[in-house]
């Protein structure tokens, strides 16, 4: 890690909530993201506080427009996907993809028929480096 730069915290699941408005929609005002939610819409000052944890844990930036601030995401929604899914896979399977793999088939939030697409699909790609090589 680079001196000066932060090591980037996990989401919780409301930072998750205005992190994909911010990648939907673009750059919000807090007013906008709170007219985004549905009813019950959480409290101005709530979203206030966590679009500011956001900017501080580097995933959030804004700029000023008059007396309001503008925030939009300037972390990459596939890294963060990615890192994400590295330490669920890490932390709560032994850092086992197959393990996951595996209690997503037994839970039944994955089919056997939706695995062999994608394997199917990996496959594909595999050929398709193979071949530009």
């Amino acid at each position: 890690m680079k001196a000066g730069r932060k090591k980037q915290q996990l989401l919780t699941e409301k930072e998750t909530e205005l992190m994909n408005m911010l990648w939907e929609h673009g750059p919000l005002f807090v007013r906008e993201m709170v007219d985004l939610y549905p009813d019950p819409k959480p409290h101005f000052n709530t979203i206030s506080t966590t679009i500011r944890i956001l900017e501080n844990k580097g995933y959030v930036d804004h700029e000023v427009l008059g007396a309001s601030h503008r925030f939009r995401a300037v972390a990459d929604r596939s890294i963060i996907r990615s890192r994400s899914l590295t330490d669920v896979i890490r932390n709560y399977f032994g850092n086992s993809y197959k393990m996951a793999v595996s209690s997503l088939v037994k839970d039944e939030k994955i089919s056997i028929d939706e695995l062999k697409e994608i394997i199917d699909l990996i496959q594909k790609e595999d050929n398709s480096i193979d071949n530009n090589n």
